[in-house]
């Protein structure tokens, strides 16, 4: 493969441990084709837009949004996706054509979609990227690997998990008003996110409200996690954490992604090493009835609930729903920037 060519390519976030060592050495690629390639969760492949549809843009290693048009070649990931207010797709058995399903740089084939959203973009795959050791893949150029079974210190960090009803439920925004309130009360704070699909927007965020280190889950080589074994789960989760969990740190807030009811998040919500790692979760819900299945469901499975945040708690009605129902905090989202609110919450 001419390196030029790889060079040209539109490169995107999830493949950015790629895209620097293309940029470091681009010689000594080439392009796997054919009926008998079968792609897998996590390879890197080279594809030509061929129609554009949702995604006009695509999320390039720093994050920058990259304008694209038909014609252009680009450097994604296969993976599966898991969005129900986007797209449902999953990776297929061939190089068939396929769909740009998320901006930060995951093909694979939509096999269901919002009713109010765009079809998604079209791609058709060139090859899988190869080098001398064979298909390139995520896992194989992480800057971490997964750790077995990682445990945490006795006298480790308080670690914060928010998790949600739903995408959209505000979930990354607590997040970043957690670490920004913990960090204005003179604490060190990390934070990772743990599952979900890959995208630079959350992490930078993270950064943005003062986290010292933040880590999620395509710094171990994963596009998504959807439909990711329940052990591959849980070893995020854990090696995660514990990648965040240094000597210094005071605080780890992690985002567990999606809804209680998606297989992932409640397989290992309902794992006994879920409720051994996690201190404290805040529940971002985007309306009452949601806020309080969710929290009573958590408590069923013996997780403990610090506070309800999230997108309800920009309506008032809605907030004193919740508060008739549950004895638990409701606390709007921008408050959760504020110490002395913290230190009441938590």
């Amino acid at each position: 493969m001419q390196p030029d060519r790889l060079r040209r390519s539109k490169k995107a976030y999830t493949t950015r441990s790629v895209a620097a060592r293309v940029e470091a050495a681009p010689r000594g690629y080439a392009l796997l084709d054919g009926p008998d390639v079968v792609p897998r969760p996590g390879d890197v492949v080279l594809a030509r837009v061929e129609r554009l549809g949702m995604h006009t843009r695509l999320e390039s290693p720093v994050s920058r949004r990259q304008a694209l048009f038909a014609g252009d070649e680009v450097l994604v990931a296969y993976g599966h996706r898991y969005a129900p207010d986007q797209f449902e797709a999953e990776v297929p058995d061939d190089l068939r054509p396929v769909h740009l399903v998320a901006a930060g740089g995951v093909a694979a084939l939509v096999t269901a979609k919002h009713a109010k959203i765009s079809d998604a973009t079209l791609l058709q795959p060139l090859g899988l990227l190869a080098d001398a050791r064979g298909v390139v893949t995520l896992s194989r150029c992480a800057p971490r690997a997964l750790t077995a079974e990682p445990s945490p210190r006795a006298d480790g960090p308080t670690v914060i998990a928010v998790l949600g009803t739903s995408m959209n439920s505000g979930k990354s925004t607590a997040v970043a008003s957690l670490i920004r309130g913990l960090v204005r009360s003179g604490l060190r704070v990390c934070a990772g996110k743990a599952t979900g699909t890959g995208a630079g927007g959350d992490p930078n965020s993270f950064t943005d409200a003062g986290a010292a280190a933040v880590l999620d889950f395509t710094d171990f080589g994963f596009p998504t996690t959807f439909r990711l074994e329940h052990d591959q789960v849980r070893a995020l989760l854990l090696s995660v954490v514990d990648g965040l969990s240094g000597p210094d740190v005071d605080v780890v807030v992690v985002e567990i992604a999606d809804g209680l009811y998606q297989r992932e998040t409640a397989a290992l919500v309902a794992d006994p090493v879920f409720s051994r790692v996690v201190d404290h979760v805040v529940f971002a819900a985007d309306g009452a009835a949601g806020a309080i299945g969710g929290v009573e469901l958590l408590r069923r499975r013996g997780v403990p609930v610090a506070a309800v945040s999230g997108v309800l708690t920009s309506a008032p009605l809605a907030m004193r729903e919740v508060r008739s129902a549950l004895e638990v905090p409701v606390v709007e989202t921008s408050a959760l920037t504020e110490p002395d609110v913290l230190e009441g919450v938590l």
